[in-house]
């Protein structure tokens, strides 16, 4: 079983692999290259030396999680049964969408959306050439990827 998990895991990769790619491919490089490919930056801090930090975001999606259930234990399948009775429901402008579960089953975690994005920090010279970049926020990825900007940039384990 652990073999399996391993396995599956290896294939994932994380921000640190994302952060140490980008490096290799990035730094030295010219940042209209960087902007050209993936987008302009979001903001810009001139720095007294003459160079300037950017912040760019991108990758952003929102990942729709279904709602997770578990079978309902004996103890929990004889309460429901003595509970269950003929009952009005009256709602008067109140919103009914709740996860219900289905029978025999029991809620675990609702439904839920969960924004993904990867943002970077990107530390130019007075020349425009790029002396660090980094991941500066990074979430889980779309897929199998523990890293969003793993994802956009294309890194692979």
């Amino acid at each position: 079983m652990m073999s399996l998990v391993a396995i599956g895991l290896a294939g994932c990769t994380t921000t640190e692999e994302a952060n140490q790619a980008i490096q290799g491919r990035w730094l030295g490089q010219p940042s209209d290259a960087f902007f050209s490919q993936y987008g302009p930056p979001v903001s810009a801090f001139p720095l007294n030396a003459g160079g300037t930090v950017y912040t760019w975001r991108g990758g952003e999606t929102v990942r729709n999680v279904p709602a997770q259930y578990r079978p309902m234990t004996q103890q929990e399948r004889e309460f429901a049964e003595k509970q269950r009775s003929p009952r009005t429901v009256i709602n008067i402008g109140g919103n009914m969408a709740v996860d219900s579960a289905p029978p025999g089953q029991v809620l675990v975690s609702p439904a839920r959306s969960e924004e993904l994005g990867c943002e970077a920090q990107i530390t130019t010279n007075s020349g425009g050439i790029i002396t660090n970049i980094r991941a500066s926020r990074d979430t889980d990825g779309e897929g199998f990827s523990f890293s969003r900007c793993a994802e956009v940039f294309g890194v692979t384990s």
